[in-house]
């Protein structure tokens, strides 16, 4: 039985407490609220947002379809971050009526203006017939993995399992696939799709961090596979240990949300440019050279293509390779991390993602510049009068004229 409250302190004739019992504080919590009955609840469904103040065990076990759910006791810290505008009807329930009368009056004391907390609680809704489902939730284990993310009120448990149903696909495993694929498989993406066709060489140990020394000779994609899934179980791995080619990427691309790509040669990317147009399927692409790299977001016809911003590929003797020219070994560690990022805010709908926006990184310098990209009007891919999409090699464009 809780003990009263001692409310303030009276001195006439002789000094006693006022006591202030929880049936009071109800009684006044529910003076300064208003209610509603399930029936008049149920009319506000599609216009007001549900808040389900109970505790995760009750929730698990049923609730008001499309409810946000918050337990009444993290519901100061959290509630800004999962309903951010003051201003929307907000319908508050429990069990059975009584921590929904308090969070309701909570919520008014944090400047919210229209809201009622519903009388019985989801126990008479319920009994009455109306609509309510089992939710998904995340398992002990998962609470216990993704903690981190779910206190974030921008990811919470729907962002967790969002990351948990993605499928993003890595064009290649090599020095941007390596941490890309770590900090996405880390982040709890259910299924990561890597393709490959390359094998481990210790020449590729000074910045591919997905393998080791005990891996020296075998395909990249199995190497990967064991490191993800050694990583977080949650994470399914789908190789293809094949080139990309124009016979096959189509089919490659078939089922992925978002594309990672890491490649390193400019047939291969407008190969993939033309692949991601045609699926509708964005692109975070990311290229290193030498101290310096770079991270965009192609995102199908909101922004503009590959071929927007280079639309023919330069001389093969203008661009050499990582392994002709070198690179930093850590430098794709922080390229391929911040493509990590942008496919992660680009899964869950956060932020202002790279889409129009060039991120350059000098390692030497240590500085980031961002720089426009518009979509060309006149682009041969995307633009207002570009003709059908025809996928196709482009390998001979790319090769070095001869002498």
């Amino acid at each position: 039985m809780p003990h009263p409250v001692c409310d303030r302190m009276l001195t006439w004739p002789v000094t006693y407490c006022v006591m202030t019992t929880p049936r009071d504080l109800l009684a006044q919590a529910k003076a300064a609220i208003s209610e509603v009955d399930p029936e008049e609840a149920q009319r506000r469904t599609g216009v007001a947002v549900f808040l389900d103040v109970r505790e995760p065990d009750e929730f698990e076990q049923g609730a008001i379809p499309d409810a946000v759910h918050l337990p009444r006791g993290n519901l100061e810290f959290g509630v800004e971050g999962r309903i951010p505008d003051k201003h929307v009807p907000v319908v508050v329930y429990c069990a059975g009526g009584t921590r929904s009368a308090f969070a309701a009056k909570t919520l008014v004391e944090l400047g919210y203006t229209d809201v009622v907390s519903m009388t019985g609680g989801f126990n008479r809704w319920k009994d009455e017939g109306r609509p309510w489902s089992s939710p998904r939730t995340l398992t002990a284990d998962q609470r216990n993995r993704y903690q981190r993310h779910l206190l974030l009120p921008e990811v919470g448990d729907g962002g967790q399992q969002k990351l948990l149903d993605s499928r993003v696909l890595l064009l290649g495993a090599g020095g941007l696939g390596s941490p890309a694929g770590l900090y996405l498989a880390a982040a709890g993406v259910g299924t990561i799709g890597i393709i490959d066709m390359d094998v481990v060489d210790e020449s590729n140990l000074q910045r591919q961090i997905l393998h080791n020394m005990d891996r020296v000779g075998e395909r990249k994609v199995d190497s990967a596979k064991k490191t993800l899934t050694a990583l977080n179980p949650d994470v399914a791995v789908e190789t293809f240990d094949v080139r990309l080619g124009a016979d096959n990427v189509l089919d490659v691309f078939d089922g992925y949300d978002l594309i990672v790509d890491g490649t390193d040669n400019f047939p291969t990317r407008y190969l993939v440019n033309d692949a991601s147009l045609l699926k509708r399927t964005p692109v975070v692409h990311g290229s290193i050279f030498r101290f310096e790299g770079q991270v965009t977001v192609f995102d199908p016809y909101n922004g503009p293509c590959y071929r927007c911003l280079i639309p023919e590929p330069p001389p093969a003797e203008l661009a050499p390779s990582c392994a002709e020219a070198g690179v930093l070994g850590v430098l794709p560690g922080i390229v391929g991390s911040i493509q990590a990022i942008e496919a992660i805010k680009m899964l869950l709908g956060l932020g202002d993602p790279l889409v129009g926006r060039l991120l350059a990184y000098d390692a030497l310098e240590e500085t980031f510049r961002t720089f426009k990209v518009r979509r060309d009007p006149a682009c041969p891919a995307c633009g207002e009068h570009a003709g059908e999409i025809v996928i196709a090699e482009y390998d001979e464009l790319c090769m070095p004229h001869a002498r």
